[in-house]
């Protein structure tokens, strides 16, 4: 796929989620995705396949929000590589506000998501959120 197929497919699938429905972000994941949220802080870690991202971290996630948008706001691709700016629209179950900014890199093979990394205001998400669980950090 070109850098505006691939594009494309972004824009697609953050209208999706800027709209609330997730499912075309989870049908590009490619089964052996890894995401790695970056930093040193106890969110940074890398996320191997499609099931944990999904239920190790978006799913974590989506059990501290009531309510959960991302929208983007740039959009940048390069070949197989593209950067989404974004902004959270978030509040959690206390009525907290969660809305942190976030730089999402995405490399995309075929039409599918192979890699994510996460750059996002990590004390506002420890603030807000609180620590990543030791239960769920995985081995990485």
């Amino acid at each position: 796929m070109s850098a505006a197929d691939n594009k494309k497919l972004m824009e697609t699938i953050f209208a999706g989620v800027a709209a609330g429905d997730r499912t075309s972000f989870a049908d590009a994941l490619a089964d052996d995705v890894t995401m790695t949220v970056t930093g040193q802080y106890s969110w940074s870690q890398t996320f191997h396949g499609k099931e944990s991202v999904l239920r190790d971290l978006h799913g974590y996630v989506s059990s501290l929000l009531k309510h959960r948008r991302t929208v983007p706001f740039r959009i940048i691709a390069d070949d197989e590589w593209v950067a989404v700016e974004a902004r959270g629209d978030m509040v959690t179950h206390a009525g907290e506000r969660y809305d942190n900014h976030y730089c999402l890199i995405y490399r995309i093979e075929n039409g599918k998501i192979r890699e994510i990394r996460e750059y996002n205001d990590s004390a506002l998400c420890e603030r807000v959120l609180g620590p990543f669980p030791q239960a769920r950090k995985l081995a990485g």
